[in-house]
């Protein structure tokens, strides 16, 4: 694995992308998926210019978030998270990428000592092994969501499944960056819906074409 080498490809990729889209680079943020790597490859990444890194679960994360302590790191929460192990992390990590259920928001807003920036997720696909809300839910969520001080929801987060064409791709980022705009423009309390977390190493560049402007890179980076 040359870590630098795949990192500077991958940045050249996302900059070329960003162009054709007519966006600016600096308006998308990379995550470092690091689930699969230690704290020194970890800190490798961060010292080649990754500050964003992300974590999806909570053992690991920890392990992590005390080893890495003293690096200028911006942490990710990016996997389903269980009530039980909210006190744990929320208040250490500074996004949160899947908010999938009303319980869970309780529990954030009970837990949390200041407010958590996070990722309503959403099931754009239909796949009933995909976590998140439908989007015929969205409107109630969003309205007792509305009432919680500790969770402002900075955009939507959703998953293609693996198996999807570019089409389908095109389709599920496309019809999630609608659903953010129409929310945003509604101007709910706490929400200002500015974000999309939308694709991984097999995808970004179609979710960049869509709007997204959280990527989770892992394959790519440590391949």
């Amino acid at each position: 694995m040359n870590l630098e080498k795949n990192i500077t490809n991958v940045l050249q990729e996302i900059s070329k992308v960003a162009q054709k889209a007519g966006r600016f680079f600096e308006d998308i943020n990379i995550i470092a998926v690091t689930k699969y790597v230690d704290s020194n490859t970890t800190k490798e990444m961060i010292t080649l210019g990754i500050k964003h890194i992300g974590e999806n679960r909570v053992d690991k994360f920890l392990t992590k978030y005390e080893t890495l302590a003293n690096e200028p790191i911006i942490w990710h929460f990016i996997g389903s998270l269980q009530r039980r192990k909210v006190k744990e992390i929320i208040n250490k990590i500074d996004y949160f990428h899947a908010l999938d259920s009303l319980n869970l928001a309780k529990e954030i807003q009970k837990r949390a000592e200041h407010p958590i920036k996070c990722f309503l997720q959403v099931n754009i696909s239909g796949e009933e092994s995909k976590h998140g809300f439908s989007i015929t839910e969205i409107d109630h969520v969003l309205s007792v969501l509305s009432d919680y001080d500790k969770i402002i929801i900075i955009g939507l987060m959703t998953m293609a499944p693996i198996d999807a064409s570019d089409e389908e791709l095109e389709h599920i980022f496309k019809k999630t960056n609608q659903i953010r705009m129409t929310y945003k423009n509604r101007k709910i309390k706490n929400m200002p819906l500015t974000d999309l977390s939308m694709g991984m190493s097999r995808d970004y560049k179609i979710a960049i074409q869509n709007g997204s402007t959280f990527v989770r890179i892992g394959t790519a980076f440590f391949s």
